[in-house]
């Protein structure tokens, strides 16, 4: 798949433009069976066109907003969508007729789920929401939003338009790491949403999440392997390349090593997204590993990132920079789906141990 002919960057068009053109390219329909329009293939395969996706863009942002629209919204609808809702919206988010995300994070709780407080009321005209959500991707180029409010404290999920009454979908704030992927704001000032649009049983809201939260960090990182390839294999042309003294820079074995250390992360990593994507098709749950992966991968993309700028001295630090600029993203990276701390206290939890184990 060519994207370097789309146009790149911090605009909301180009944004939308590189999104539609992976959908076009069916990028979006891996993992998903034949009777859903899918390619009624593996997440194998999902992995496989995601590093390869993620090697020919060096585009982080590209990447978050793809998972973004996989796993917040056309995976929920797949998984907990009544045969109406299916109906309506996944063949759309698949073409990329319609684009999704979902929203979680709050300006006060971040992705608490303890302390979320959007609220839902139902009354006879359907469900009327409130409240405010912060850092949610896709917000200004999103036609849908899966959002998750309490229903009398217990969260539920609903898809949301950004056209509805009293839906604000903003294009601020912004972030300076993964600059293509569009985000915002969601505000909702008694918005009403029909009844048919609450998205599975009232009160499922933490387990769709969870689920939800589970895919991407599984396989987010698909597409980075693909960039960290890219990214050794610049490193390593550099090295071969600059000389110093007579030789060339990778004959320094402080260099050589950093670049070893490089090329064992990217292995490991694609080793666990393997894992994961091995779990899916054995129907098999991915809790643990999907945490392992997230919390590994984004250690090592952190890393690498900082070991190639170093390797390539101060003119990795030059103004746009590709490596330089992957540093930014890939302290992003630590954060989104869960930091790296949460990471470990879900592993800890499910070990028995930490703060999670009751």
């Amino acid at each position: 798949m060519d994207t370097n002919d789309l146009p790149c960057g911090g605009n909301h068009t180009a944004s939308l433009q590189r999104l539609l053109h992976c959908a076009q390219q069916g990028l979006l329909k891996h993992a998903i069976h034949s009777n859903r329009g899918g390619y009624g293939n593996r997440f194998t395969d999902l992995v496989d066109a995601h590093e390869a996706l993620g090697k020919d863009s060096q585009d982080p942002g590209l990447l978050l907003s793809i998972n973004a629209h996989l796993w917040g919204a056309l995976f929920p609808l797949l998984n907990y969508g009544n045969p109406q809702q299916q109906g309506d919206y996944i063949n759309k988010l698949m073409s990329g007729l319609l684009v999704g995300g979902h929203a979680i994070t709050e300006p006060q709780a971040g992705s608490d789920l303890n302390a979320l407080a959007m609220k839902a009321i139902n009354t006879d005209s359907g469900f009327l929401l409130n409240g405010h959500k912060r850092y949610i991707t896709n917000t200004p180029i999103a036609d849908i939003l899966v959002v998750y409010a309490r229903i009398d404290d217990k969260l539920s999920a609903f898809i949301v338009h950004h056209d509805d009454i009293g839906a604000h979908f903003l294009d601020s704030p912004q972030v300076t790491a993964c600059r293509s992927a569009p985000m915002g704001d969601v505000i909702l000032e008694n918005c009403l949403v029909p009844a048919d649009r609450q998205l599975g049983r009232s009160g499922s809201g933490n387990m769709m999440i969870q689920q939800a939260l589970e895919l991407e960090r599984a396989f987010i990182f698909a597409g980075i392997c693909g960039i960290m390839d890219w990214q050794l294999d610049y490193v390593i042309k550099h090295s071969r390349e600059r000389r110093v003294n007579g030789v060339h820079l990778g004959k320094n074995q402080a260099i050589s090593h950093k670049i070893a250390d490089m090329k064992l992360r990217l292995d490991t990593t694609r080793l666990w997204v393997k894992e994961c994507a091995r779990l899916k098709d054995g129907n098999k749950r991915i809790t643990m590993a999907s945490a392992q992966t997230k919390l590994f991968a984004a250690e090592a993309f952190l890393q690498s990132s900082l070991d190639a700028v170093h390797i390539l001295g101060a003119c990795g630090l030059q103004q746009n920079n590709p490596l330089a600029e992957l540093v930014h993203d890939a302290l992003a990276s630590r954060l989104f789906s869960g930091s790296s701390e949460i990471q470990k206290n879900i592993i800890a939890a499910l070990l028995g141990t930490g703060d999670g184990y009751k």
